[in-house]
């Protein structure tokens, strides 16, 4: 029988820490569907399997990644709630950066402007 082991939700610091490596945001892409064992995600990359074990490690601590044994193997797979936090705290920039877009927007093209040359 194989269990998953849960991670505690991390905050949103930890995600977004995690998240800033691109090979942390590559691992993520690659279980994203499906889990894969730690050697065929270590396969994918120009590094050593001790490298990519790290970059495990730094997911599963954000709670990003679940990791279940099937026998000898461990299988790491996306967990998207776990995006929610980061998510959340880039949420409360975008609708200041919508309003400031409409701004610009309205200060450069006035209404009832022609927008012919």
């Amino acid at each position: 029988m194989t269990e998953w082991k849960q991670q505690t939700p991390a905050a949103p610091d930890a995600v977004l820490r995690a998240l800033a490596d691109p090979h942390r945001r590559q691992i993520l892409r690659l279980v994203q569907l499906s889990a894969l064992p730690a050697g065929q995600i270590a396969a994918q990359f120009e590094m050593t399997q001790q490298a990519v074990s790290l970059h495990l490690t730094v997911l599963k601590k954000a709670g990003l990644l679940t990791e279940r044994r099937d026998g000898t193997r461990r299988l790491y797979q996306l967990r998207p709630e776990a995006l929610e936090p980061a998510k959340a705290v880039l949420d409360e920039f975008w609708p200041d950066a919508l309003a400031r877009l409409k701004q610009a927007v309205e200060i450069s093209q006035p209404r009832g402007e022609d927008l012919q040359p």
